[in-house]
């Protein structure tokens, strides 16, 4: 190396020598990145660490045979970013940034790590996600979108996707879907959030929520500084004697396809919810996360289009697209529309705007009703292959709840019991799967928050000291589904 017989530090020159050699034979126009790609990531790894000094911009470009303002550019870009550091007549170092460069970020993302069949329900099948259609809407957005649509936007949604949303509510899920009542939000979440937030401003400290149900509704209201009131349901719904005993004036459901139990609010159930809200001057919160999901018959309609005005409808792309990409929307009565409007715009000032309009785009040209069909199609092979192989498998077993959504509820016969046990030999067999008393809301001390009551479906175990578990399937292709339930009967025994 030239460098070597003149410079003291030449065994560090002939490491960087070394090290950015593959990225000096780089094509013309990619060898500045590759360069400072190739150094950036040179003292990352710890292979140039704190204090190594470098070639001169000089010597390292006759060694490389490469343009010295290559060099020069790639040793100032660094130095910008920390990696190293000069001075005038001092040359280039690498500087104390390093050390801290070489962490790498957690990915906390929830998962079933290592699982040999994940029956874990909430996950829909990401690999159904229409790779190419959505970019095709993404270059076509791209190009015609209006300067000042890149501006902040209004903090309900943009216009365009707010008036594609409310025909597509109104047809498919029979809302009462006026525009200007409609919030585009980072998924459900949020908008429980700002609900939360503004039932609190108004003086209500608690909520009812469904038990068993979400356990993520807790969090979500709490975090607004909202309890949450647990209520049993029974076959029709929300148990009413408890609601009306409970004190709170709003309460979290999921009508159409109740998460977990799978059953399906009744009409008379539906109607006297509503009177119920009416009598308190009080609100339900409709989360119709798998709504459009039905195998056996047309979908409910929403519970929203029955009364407005007590009801504030939530639904996402979640369980039909991608929950990563976090969008979601209210349906919001007039009386709360102003102050869950102000919530959303000191919360984030709106939502992406490339993102609705992408959105926008993908309903308005019926890509949207395309995917749900697909999904649709999918999911409802999907749910037979279970049913079949569960039959299969653990002869005796009972499905509960309606042929809809992305779960089915199994109760196994008590032979495969005590439940504890159960668990204990699938999980060690690597099936991730959980039992219908997970989702149960905890009291004090962690114990049930109630009996359930005469009918109640919230009881954890079946009949006997049988099995109750929440099985997902939408994200799973039949062949694994069938060899999931062949492992987890093989680990149960009979």
């Amino acid at each position: 190396m030239t460098s070597s017989g003149t410079n003291p530090d030449g065994a560090a020159g002939s490491a960087a020598w070394e090290l950015l050699l593959p990225a000096a034979t780089a094509p013309a126009r990619a060898r500045g990145r590759s360069l400072r790609d190739a150094l950036r990531e040179a003292v990352r790894s710890g292979r140039l660490v704190p204090g190594t000094r470098l070639p001169s911009s000089r010597d390292l470009a006759a060694d490389l045979g490469v343009s010295r303002g290559l060099i020069t550019e790639a040793y100032e870009q660094l130095t910008a970013e920390g990696y190293l550091r000069s001075g005038r007549g001092a040359g280039t170092w690498v500087g104390g940034a390093a050390r801290a460069a070489r962490t790498r970020a957690r990915d906390l993302a929830p998962r079933s790590a290592g699982a040999r069949a994940d029956f874990v329900p909430g996950t829909p099948d990401l690999s159904l996600f229409p790779r190419a259609a959505w970019a095709a809407a993404h270059r076509s957005v791209l190009a015609g979108l209006p300067h000042h649509d890149l501006g902040y936007p209004d903090p309900r949604g943009l216009p365009r996707l707010r008036t594609a949303l409310a025909g597509l509510l109104a047809r498919r899920r029979g809302a009462v879907a006026d525009p200007e009542r409609l919030v585009i939000v980072s998924g459900v979440a949020q908008g429980a959030a700002l609900l939360g937030s503004v039932l609190r401003s108004r003086g209500m400290r608690a909520v009812g929520v469904e038990d068993p149900g979400s356990p993520r509704h807790s969090a979500l209201y709490a975090a607004a500084g909202v309890s949450t009131v647990p209520l049993p349901l029974d076959e029709d719904g929300v148990v009413l004697a408890a609601l009306r005993r409970s004190g709170v004036r709003a309460v979290v459901t999921t009508p159409a396809h109740q998460f977990p139990t799978g059953i399906a609010c009744s009409a008379r159930r539906r109607a006297e919810l509503l009177d119920w809200a009416r009598s308190v001057d009080g609100y339900l919160f409709e989360d119709d996360y798998d709504g459009d999901f039905r195998y056996d018959r047309a979908p409910v309609g929403a519970l929203q289009g029955l009364d407005p005005e007590r009801v504030v409808y939530a639904g996402s792309i979640s369980k039909s697209l991608a929950p990563g990409l976090r969008l979601g929307w209210l349906l919001v009565p007039d009386s709360l529309a102003d102050e869950i409007v102000a919530r959303k715009l000191t919360m984030d000032l709106g939502h992406p705007t490339l993102d609705q309009a992408l959105f926008a785009h993908f309903v308005e040209r019926g890509d949207y009703d395309r995917q749900l069909r697909r999904c649709q199609r999918a999911y409802r092979e999907r749910r037979d292959a279970l049913v079949t192989a569960l039959a299969e498998h653990f002869p005796g077993a009972r499905l509960s709840g309606i042929a809809a959504g992305l779960h089915l509820i199994a109760e196994l016969p008590g032979r495969y019991g005590p439940e504890e046990r159960f668990l204990a030999r699938v999980a060690a067999a690597g099936v991730a799967v959980r039992a219908l008393a997970a989702y149960r809301h905890a009291g004090p001390g962690g114990v049930a928050a109630h009996d359930g009551g005469e009918g109640s479906v919230a009881e954890g175990g079946g009949p006997g000291g049988g099995v109750r578990l929440v099985l997902g399937y939408a994200h799973l292709p039949p062949a694994r589904i069938r060899a999931g339930v062949r492992l987890m009967a093989e680990a149960a025994g009979g």
